[in-house]
């Protein structure tokens, strides 16, 4: 091995001896010493391209007869990454700083400074190829479809890529200036504050990337609804200062992703994953229009298919209960039956033989409280379809036909009109 580097050692210089006298004999000699600079700066250029080239050729070569196999998702993340391509310039740079004495070694200035130049390169070349791993293993979660730790490895990656960014310039300055690193991390040590204040968002950007990812409460992906910013839509990205979501209506708003911590969040993916969605909505009756039920309306509304059977029982018992009953002549005695009543037990009847509510969901339809503006009666279930059109379809079948059908049991819904 040592008869390698030595061989090749003696070859270079060869062929710098060779390039140095040919410059000597025929160019001027106010040229010859430029000259010889650059010809030399072009040999070694041309051998850390070729010493590349040949590099990536065979890594990239064996690395694509698995690319396409899903049993090696590692060499997979690895190639879709270009790793590889960093790793053959950073040995590209080795052999660069390996011939350089061999090259120069006649021009000893110019080899401190082209040996300074390489050190930086290569800084810049690991640096890159670290960087390049962060995005192999996003690259390998993503094959494996794990993507709360894909909002974990963002909120470190991303981290670790500014922290990556200061220890890359300390060591670049460190090399191409010959400055000692503790001397220049000495000095930022008065701006530690200033860094503190300027990075808040970022350190807490990290924070809350780690916390969703623990908790799994939220993903890409996800359906979601902000009330502080009244946005609902989907969550496009989660980095490491802002998180991005569209909006149905196709537009994009940004939120600092810090505030994924801090603010309430409704993730209405889990309605999505089931398949359901919830109606929750009510029609204001004028309570004015209420009113019990004589014999003959009952009769009639029992024609009422939904209710017939209801009807029917209720009406029988009533009378039983009537014929022992005093003043029985008086309809408010005992027990009777009401329009309101009657239609809230018509529309129970409606859901449940509805092929779009989800009956093994809650169903109800119940009376809120009584407003300055009526009683509403609130419709509250869940279709068996989560897809918003048909969603909103089924909703307005709903209550087209509830509000036409109340007019059946002499119920008048409230209209808001403008004075």
């Amino acid at each position: 091995m040592k008869d390698d580097f030595k061989g090749t050692k003696d070859f270079l210089q060869t062929i710098s001896d060779s390039v140095h006298f040919f410059v000597k004999d025929h160019i001027p000699d106010s040229w010859v010493l430029l000259t010889q600079i650059l010809l030399k700066f072009a040999i070694l250029s041309a051998l850390i391209y070729l010493v590349g080239f040949l590099m990536k050729l065979f890594i990239n070569t064996v690395f694509k007869l698995f690319f396409d196999n899903d049993k090696y998702p590692i060499l997979k993340s690895v190639y879709k990454s270009k790793i590889t391509n960093s790793f053959s310039n950073l040995i590209a740079l080795l052999f660069g700083s390996f011939a350089l004495f061999s090259v120069f070694y006649r021009h000893p200035k110019s080899f401190i400074f082209l040996e300074r130049i390489v050190g930086l390169a290569i800084v810049f070349v690991v640096a890159g190829m670290l960087y390049r791993s962060l995005t192999a293993f996003r690259n390998y979660f993503v094959i494996k479809q794990e993507y709360y730790k894909i909002i974990a490895l963002n909120a470190v990656s991303q981290t670790l890529k500014i922290l990556g960014v200061f220890v890359s310039g300390v060591i670049a300055i460190s090399v191409l200036f010959g400055i000692s690193g503790s001397a220049i991390v000495g000095s930022l040590g008065a701006i530690t504050a200033v860094l503190v204040l300027v990075f808040r968002d970022t350190i807490l950007g990290f924070v809350t990337g780690l916390h969703v990812a623990t908790s799994k409460n939220l993903k890409v992906g996800d359906w979601v609804g902000i009330a502080k910013y009244n946005l609902e839509g989907t969550i496009e990205d989660i980095n490491l200062l802002t998180t991005k979501i569209q909006n149905f209506d196709k537009t994009v708003s940004t939120i600092p992703t810090y505030d994924l911590l801090t603010t309430e969040i409704k993730n209405i993916q889990v309605m999505s994953e089931s398949n359901t969605r919830r109606i929750k909505r009510a029609i204001i009756f004028n309570i004015n229009s209420f009113k019990f039920l004589d014999l003959d309306e009952v009769n009639n509304l029992s024609k009422i298919n939904l209710i017939k059977n209801y009807l029917e029982k209720q009406k029988a018992e009533i009378m039983k209960e009537r014929e022992t009953l005093e003043n029985a002549d008086l309809v408010i005695n005992g027990r009777q039956l009401t329009n309101i009543g009657v239609f809230r037990e018509y529309a129970f009847n409606y859901l449940k033989r509805s092929d779009h509510i989800d009956q093994e969901g809650t169903l109800m339809v119940r009376q809120l409280e009584n407003t300055p503006h009526g009683m509403p009666l609130e419709i509250y279930c869940f279709t068996n379809d989560s897809v918003w059109e048909k969603y909103e379809e089924i909703l307005a079948d709903i209550f087209d036909h509830l509000l036409v059908a109340s007019k059946e049991f002499d119920l008048e819904i409230v209209q808001f009109t403008k004075v």
